[in-house]
């Protein structure tokens, strides 16, 4: 992120501060629509936090920050599960207003991802010389950066599609690349043609923008107590860090730049610095 985009950032961080409302509960109907439980690696726990008082409760998991949202029955903790999690009881630190710490625990389930198998055509997309690994590593500090970014203010807690198009349901798989394992999928894909718009899933600011080796353009959304959206793959980014901005406004359109077999979206939604199923934060009709 550059000296201007952290500045950027630090400004809308301080307008919203200074502007937002702490209202109650129900005053703020997206409060209420958590994201759908799912105890596995790569899901989302819903913890209750056990307390209706007015100041909110903070948390931590392995170490991180996680998301304390108000709902009508008291504040509740949305926390990201990493793909890596091993199976059995997990612990969050719970810290009161008074000061006073307790641990909280839930279960993590065992849930075996399928292999996806794709070829590249670019070699050194799978496989990159020396100097695309310098670029690499610039490439990771880039986006390791943006993931610890924390709005202050909740913003969306829900998310609506942000392209219409073929979705694969390939979140979490072990991914081969011209017959080598890699790193299990972090996002959700959706084909469309190059071109199509992209719009924001919810109400957010911009964290970040790049072109990165393996993501080709791509843009960070932060919606507020760590919870981030990230699109890789564009053809054109209309946003810049710093922008506020809301739901169903134009953010990009997709492309097939960085590593691609073809025209698609990578959508990523994170929680606490992990990726987490896409799937489990999409309004449905139930």
């Amino acid at each position: 992120m550059t000296q201007s985009n952290r500045f950027l950032s630090l400004l809308c961080t301080l307008l919203f501060c200074s502007f937002s409302v702490h209202t109650n509960a129900a005053d703020e109907p997206q409060y209420r629509q958590l994201p759908r439980t799912q105890t596995t690696p790569g899901g989302v726990v819903i913890l209750d936090l056990g307390s209706t008082d007015s100041t909110s409760p903070t948390a931590t998991y392995n170490e991180v920050p996680v998301a304390v949202v108000r709902t009508t029955a008291g504040w509740r903790a949305m926390i990201g599960i990493p793909l890596s999690a091993k199976p059995g009881p997990h612990s969050v630190e719970v810290t009161r207003y008074d000061g006073s710490v307790e641990l909280k625990t839930f279960e993590v389930d065992l849930k075996a991802y399928p292999e996806q198998h794709l070829t590249i055509e670019n070699k050194r997309k799978v496989n990159p010389n020396d100097e695309d690994m310098v670029r690499i590593r610039r490439d990771r500090t880039d986006i390791a950066n943006a993931k610890r970014y924390r709005h202050p203010t909740i913003l969306s807690t829900r998310l609506d599609i942000p392209v219409e198009g073929i979705r694969s349901s390939s979140f979490g798989s072990r991914r081969i690349l011209n017959k080598q394992p890699r790193q299990p999928h972090g996002g959700m894909d959706i084909a469309a043609a190059s071109g199509t718009p992209v719009y924001a899933p919810g109400d957010a600011i911009v964290v970040e923008s790049g072109d990165y080796f393996f993501s080709g353009k791509c843009l960070f959304l932060g919606h507020g107590a760590g919870l981030q959206t990230f699109y890789a793959h564009l053809s054109k980014i209309h946003v810049k860090p710093g922008d506020i901005i809301k739901r169903g406004q134009l953010i990009a359109e997709v492309g097939a730049t960085g590593r691609v077999t073809g025209a698609h979206l990578h959508w990523s939604v994170g929680l606490n610095r992990t990726w987490v199923d896409p799937e489990l934060f999409l309004a449905t009709t139930e």
